[in-house]
């Protein structure tokens, strides 16, 4: 395992790992609103591009390593608002946008593979996006940012949904915030990818030739990587139960 990863890290990934990390997070730290549209605190950020080009030039395991590089390189930076959950969320977010495209393009080096993969990682992204902020932003703002007020949360969404209450607030906010507030964070991140494609896409093939290994891999490597993929969901799957649990018990 250690000569594989030796492999998998060589100098050239690295160099390239690095490149891609710094560039998502200039791209991530100059962020901005769209008060117009959605409510201020949901910041938009171009960060998603990178993340996505170097996914499809190193593969799906280095997009994930990238978008964690990228929001810590934002805290050493920037440093955190949010107690370091609404970082994390950022994490989980990105990787859920990344990590289905890289495997899709994985399977399918082609044009259509890319936006086939980037289509269905945007719809996990979406999903994800929601889950998260029901089963543990809401509730960590709620209970440990505002003491369990909700006037500050009604604060922030009342200038564009003036009828929004407590018992209303996640139809409002899931639903007409989150939800197109992703759609449309995932669509711009998409097209400017897709633009870019033909552009790069000579530079990613010749990237991925040179690191792709010559021998197949052995049967034990697929098995080990299977393996990872279900310790991956499963550990994934735990984290959310966590959380639904934890909202549970704090709304009791």
């Amino acid at each position: 395992m250690a000569t594989a990863a030796k492999r998998y890290f060589s100098s050239t990934r690295i160099a390239v790992l690095a490149l891609f990390s710094a560039l998502a997070a200039v791209l991530y730290i100059f962020n901005f609103a769209l008060p117009f549209a959605f409510p201020g605190f949901l910041e938009f950020k171009f960060s998603d591009v990178p993340v996505l080009i170097g996914t499809f030039a190193l593969g799906p395991l280095s997009g994930c390593i990238i978008t964690v590089m990228m929001v810590l390189i934002k805290l050493v930076c920037v440093s955190t608002s949010t107690m370091f959950v609404g970082d994390f969320a950022d994490i989980v977010i990105g990787i859920a946008f990344c990590l289905p495209a890289g495997l899709i393009y994985k399977k399918h080096r082609t044009f259509k593979g890319a936006a086939a993969g980037m289509a269905v990682g945007s719809a996990v992204s979406v999903a994800v996006a929601i889950l998260f902020n029901w089963l543990v932003l809401v509730p960590f703002y709620l209970e440990w940012m505002f003491g369990g007020e909700w006037e500050p949360l009604l604060t922030m969404m009342t200038p564009l949904f003036p009828s929004c209450t407590k018992e209303n607030f996640y139809t409002f906010y899931l639903w007409v915030s989150v939800l197109p507030f992703n759609a449309l964070r995932c669509l711009v991140a998409s097209l400017i990818t897709v633009l870019a494609y033909k552009h790069v896409s000579r530079a990613i093939n010749r990237v991925n030739a040179r690191l792709t290994p010559k021998r197949a891999e052995s049967a034990r490597t697929d098995g080990l990587k299977r393996a990872m993929a279900i310790v991956g969901v499963c550990l994934a799957a735990l984290v959310l139960a966590f959380f639904a649990v934890l909202r549970y018990l704090l709304a009791a």
